[in-house]
């Protein structure tokens, strides 16, 4: 009897590759896949693939800051199913995280429910609410004016944008983070009035460009959403190649904490640090004794003051050197490693703080010209139809005429293009016009709206006429963004040479309170 293999052979020809090479290959493909299609940002809009289609799926569905909140499950769905097939908890976590005031400088979306914090995770997508931000519109508002260019969905059944608009420069403004395959993205957020003045001195000085140094100048160094105090250890050097690495502290003052106690009151942590994580770390270290000297530590954290920790210290200990463990134990000071990766032209590359100045500069100037030219399309083609109207208002008698003594449609449309020389679009434009159009006043608005839309056309024509114009307009965009979202700088930026350096505690003495000059009152009853 024949082998089964014999009956059903599995291919004509079996043809032998080595495994290092079909892994290799194989490996390959993955690895672009998750470089560009999930974990890199794009450097013109600074969103990843799902930011941005999570976006896309709320225009589309116009939850929009003058709409509602929607259930986040029905924009998770919307997004699955027609943009980004990988999952809708991936999904889900991404918007939470677009919502997030303390992880982002500017929100995109605008919650409703319970978005979680850092030490306790958000509700189901089935019970928290959602919408676009006025930020977001920002990212997204122009997309209807051929500003962007679109390509087919997953299932080729639509089409999706390859970037946003983006007039908000938000790869700078709120940063991101991300791993893919052999590489991966870590970029801290700005302070926009900062990247304000950065992109408008490249702007206005291109030869010589600007230093690092005058950069600096106006962009010190990131502006987490949580505060904190940044220690400049290097930041000149990730600015210019986009790679280095600094110091982050949590802001803490040495007081009081109760009649006869002294201790370390923290209002602000490290980016991305829960209060509740520092709390276990501290008890953690207090109960292994590695920290000696403190008696208790409290979280009195509220809605209105969502950071405010109390740490105790004993009787007769020194609360700076206690504080100087605490930073070197615990979450209270963390490095943060700059590594400014993003998708130029959808290749994989480090930037420095001017090249990622300069990106935006020409994906804005791109975006105004494209904008421009749509905004001057329409205008010419809704001129075309004012002067076709002003043509048979001025000729009413000869037009009535013309069409009652038609047939049909077809037959009074081609009459009108050869007795007045007009275009087809006008004459269907004629034939479609109501009655109301004949009286004077609507006449008048006519004439009013062709000299209008002549203005707007010779404004549309000079600004693509004039790259100066279009810079100068991106600009004052930029600037007007800056009005709407700025804020005041929220983390402190010091030298290494400024911050004082404490003695750790595991010198005894340390831990001590030193002899200090003093003056004790004894009262007439024997009290001191």
């Amino acid at each position: 009897m024949p082998r089964q293999e014999e009956l059903m052979p599995y291919a004509r020809e079996v043809i032998d590759v080595p495994v290092s090479e079909e892994m290799s290959e194989s490996f390959l493909a993955y690895s672009l896949s998750v470089i560009t299609s999930r974990a890199i940002p794009d450097v013109r809009d600074g969103l990843k693939p799902v930011q941005r289609r999570i976006l896309f799926a709320m225009h589309s569905m116009g939850i929009r800051p003058d709409s509602p909140h929607r259930k986040s499950a029905r924009v998770v769905g919307e997004t699955m199913g027609r943009y980004h097939p990988h999952g809708d908890q991936a999904i889900y976590d991404a918007l939470v995280r677009m919502g997030w005031d303390f992880a982002r400088a500017i929100t995109l979306i605008d919650p409703h429910g319970n978005f979680g914090t850092l030490d306790d995770p958000p509700a189901a997508s089935r019970y928290t609410e959602c919408r676009l931000t006025e930020a977001a519109m920002e990212m997204i508002g122009e997309i209807g004016e051929d500003t962007v260019d679109f390509r087919p969905t997953y299932d080729g059944d639509g089409e999706e944008p390859e970037y946003l608009p983006g007039k908000l420069p938000n790869l700078l403004v709120n940063g991101t983070s991300g791993i893919a395959v052999g590489m991966a993205t870590n970029m801290p957020s700005h302070n926009l009035a900062e990247i304000y003045e950065a992109i408008k001195l490249c702007m206005k000085k291109r030869r010589p460009k600007p230093t690092i140094d005058e950069l600096m100048a106006v962009v010190p160094g990131p502006d987490f959403a949580s505060g904190g105090i940044i220690i400049d250890d290097d930041l000149r050097e990730a600015y210019q190649t986009g790679r280095g690495s600094f110091r982050v502290r949590a802001l803490c003052e040495i007081g009081a904490v109760t009649a006869r106690k002294q201790g370390i009151t923290v209002t602000e942590l490290p980016f991305m640090v829960g209060p509740e994580a520092v709390v276990r770390k501290i008890q953690d270290a207090v109960n292994s004794g590695k920290i000696n000297g403190i008696t208790d530590v409290k979280n009195l954290g509220d809605r209105k003051n969502p950071v405010h920790l109390v740490v105790e210290c004993k009787t007769g200990v020194n609360p700076n050197a206690i504080l100087a463990e605490l930073y070197r134990l615990t979450p209270l000071e963390v490095s943060f490693g700059i590594n400014n990766v993003a998708l130029v032209d959808g290749v994989p590359t480090t930037l420095g703080l001017a090249d990622m100045c300069n990106h935006y500069i020409e994906h804005r100037l791109d975006v105004v010209s494209r904008r421009t030219r749509y905004r001057l399309r329409r205008a010419q083609e809704r001129l075309h139809i004012v002067e076709g109207l002003l043509i048979a208002l001025d000729n009413i008698d000869e037009v009535v005429a013309i069409i009652r003594s038609s047939q049909d449609t077809p037959q009074a449309r081609e009459r009108l293009m050869e007795s007045f020389d007009l275009s087809e679009i006008q004459a269907t434009t004629i034939l479609e016009m109501p009655l109301r159009r004949l009286t004077a006043l609507e006449t008048q608005k006519l004439i009013d709206e062709q000299a209008e839309l002549l203005a707007r056309i010779d404004g549309y024509e000079k600004l693509l006429g004039s790259e100066q114009r279009r810079r100068t307009l991106v600009l004052k965009e930029l600037e007007e963004m800056v009005g709407l979202y700025g804020h005041e700088r929220r983390t402190l930026i010091l030298g290494a040479d400024e911050v004082e350096e404490f003695v750790f505690a595991d010198d005894p003495v340390a831990l001590e309170i030193g002899d200090d000059p003093c003056v004790l009152t004894l009262s007439s009853t024997g009290l001191m």
